[in-house]
């Protein structure tokens, strides 16, 4: 069982905190972006992170691969499906990070569709102006500022939300704050001096509580660099 993964990538990080709720325990493979092995390319053509490879006879096969891996691996390469499947499909028995009325109340959030729809809208519209943001220099039609307003109006939400309970839809974390926060994180590191002044004090508490967490610190360990050379590490086979 293979992860690969970035470690400062916000959909990684998402992966990693499902996989750590869960009982797998993949090898993490962390690679570089921009020299990506040519065995996770194989497996996965799109050439981007995180991808989770178990071996499977004939579970949700990635149609872009040839029939004779499809017969042999599962392959997921998108971060919700990583945190759905690991959770679904082999829920944790130590409740680690959370207690069993926790974890319950997690793995019953999978489905909730409230949950799905504010995930929707982080990953197709805060993400948007969240990547213009942080790298404003290259988005030059507007200011540094508009584009995190344009941002704001979804940290706004979360804040209305956290005015109410310690998580977005609990008073324990479910599954939008798992795969969530890592990208409001990336959004407060862009100009950390103004999200501490910022008015978003609820997004701010329940950000410092995810990023503190031990969860959170055993997600960001940091592992050394995966090469495909076979003479430093075994190929699937």
């Amino acid at each position: 069982m293979i992860l690969y993964s970035f470690r400062r990538c916000p959909y990684a990080m998402r992966a990693r905190l499902g996989l750590h709720l869960s009982s797998l325990n993949p090898q993490v493979r962390e690679i570089i972006l921009k020299n990506k092995p040519a065995e996770m390319l194989e497996i996965s053509p799109k050439g981007t992170v995180p991808v989770l490879v178990i071996h499977s006879e004939n579970q949700y096969q990635n149609k872009n691969q040839d029939e004779s891996i499809n017969n042999k691996w599962l392959i997921l390469e998108e971060s919700l499906d990583i945190i759905n499947y690991s959770l679904s499909h082999y829920p944790a028995t130590n409740y680690e990070y959370l207690c069993k009325g926790e974890y319950d109340l997690l793995i019953k959030s999978l489905t909730d569709k409230d949950a799905k729809a504010l995930i929707d809208i982080n990953d197709n519209e805060f993400k948007s102006w969240l990547d213009k943001y942080k790298y404003a220099d290259r988005h030059l039609e507007f200011t540094e500022e508009y584009y995190r307003e344009k941002a704001c109006k979804f940290i706004a939400i979360l804040e209305t939300k956290l005015s109410n309970t310690d998580h977005l839809f609990a008073h324990s974390p479910t599954y939008a704050d798992f795969a969530i926060f890592p990208f409001v994180r990336q959004f407060a590191h862009v100009n950390r001096s103004w999200f501490e002044q910022s008015p978003y004090s609820h997004v701010r508490k329940w950000l410092k509580h995810h990023i503190e967490s031990d969860l959170f610190q055993s997600v960001m360990c940091k592992y050394p660099l995966w090469l495909d050379d076979i003479e430093q590490q075994t190929k699937l086979k």
